[in-house]
């Protein structure tokens, strides 16, 4: 069977042009989820671009998983240049505008935050669990990533040394709970690492009424802290997969206590400490501006912390322009002692 699935017109003219790269790579992780290994192919049908696969038939729950990919607005089967429709019936656990209300300078687009999200699940050994997993945000600013994570139906954990940015992520999710009457509890409570307190906001919440008089909840929280606390905040679970978008270096630099530090020096003291939270099997995505920190350099770091990097030239080449002071490339690496099968 052929099939084609179109490609959204991003309103960011340069992410655009990189959009068929990131979403072939993004697809390729979904598909050998599956099980499925094929090619993948750019067309232009009717003035719009379309991944294009041929493989074996896929079932209705297979169709249904990829409807979740970040980037597709259309989805068909090709039959002879025919397409016939098929169903995205990808349904989010929150009303997919969560991610995207929340305006500020900055901000990580939540289309490329789903598709490393996407990617790592799929790359993971989670990627078909009946239970949630946890998501972790060890830099989250104001909180995009654990937004596209819970619209998916994840659990969340995010975490930044900002106090103002986790606030106002706190307050946004808030608001929009009581703005959808979605039902909900939010407890204010802290966590003691290396003999300070962490102050954490958790929310518990569900997607109906139902749901959550049945306990059947999904939770968020937010902690102010610096990322090397981590570990506090997973005493009693691991996170199943790790996507940060790393400072830029252009405004905003990491710190080493009240001293700015350099992304590479601040790679090699958090990398082994985000290791220690995710779980066996689990998937780590970093974003950075390769003007500031040289890819290389990330997945030099990335193995002396003892991840496993894929092999599979379709995860590399992913740098694409943002803006003019940001160059942005992408690293997905697994934590295995097993050298990677991609």
């Amino acid at each position: 069977m052929v099939y084609s699935f179109e490609l959204i017109k991003h309103a960011n003219i340069r992410y655009r042009d990189s959009l068929v790269v990131l979403s072939r790579c993004e697809l390729f992780a979904m598909l050998w989820s599956l099980g499925v290994t094929a090619e993948i192919r750019e067309e232009t049908l009717g003035g719009s671009r379309f991944l294009t696969v041929e493989c074996r038939d896929l079932n209705e729950s297979e169709i249904a998983f990829l409807s979740g990919h970040s980037s597709f607005c259309f989805m068909a089967e090709n039959r002879n240049g025919l397409l016939c429709p098929l169903p995205v019936s990808f349904a989010g656990y929150l009303p997919e505008d969560l991610p995207e209300v929340l305006k500020y300078k900055g901000k990580t687009s939540a289309p490329f935050m789903r598709m490393m999200i996407n990617t790592a699940v799929s790359l993971s050994s989670f990627s078909h669990m009946d239970t949630p997993l946890v998501f972790f945000d060890p830099v989250c600013g104001k909180g995009t990533g654990c937004f596209c994570a819970v619209t998916a139906g994840m659990n969340a954990v995010g975490l930044d040394l900002d106090r103002k940015d986790i606030r106002e992520a706190s307050d946004y999710f808030s608001r929009y709970l009581k703005l959808h009457k979605l039902k909900h509890e939010l407890h204010d409570r802290s966590e003691t690492a290396s003999g300070h307190s962490l102050p954490v906001t958790d929310f518990v919440f569900a997607d109906t009424k139902d749901h959550f008089r049945s306990g059947d909840c999904r939770t968020l929280s937010f902690a102010c802290a610096d990322t090397m606390d981590a570990p506090a905040l997973f005493r009693k679970r691991k996170a199943h997969i790790i996507a940060a978008d790393l400072p830029y270096g252009v405004q905003h630099a990491p710190q080493a206590g009240s001293r700015p530090d350099s992304l590479q020096r601040f790679l090699r003291r958090v990398l082994p400490v985000w290791k220690k939270v995710l779980a066996p099997g689990g998937v780590i995505a970093l974003s950075f501006n390769t003007l500031t920190l040289p890819a290389a350099d990330v997945r030099e770091v990335l193995v002396r912390a003892g991840f496993r990097l894929p092999v599979n030239d379709i995860f590399s080449g992913l740098k694409h322009d943002v803006e003019q002071a940001v160059i942005r490339d992408l690293v997905f690496a697994f934590n295995s002692e097993e050298e990677s099968v991609l």
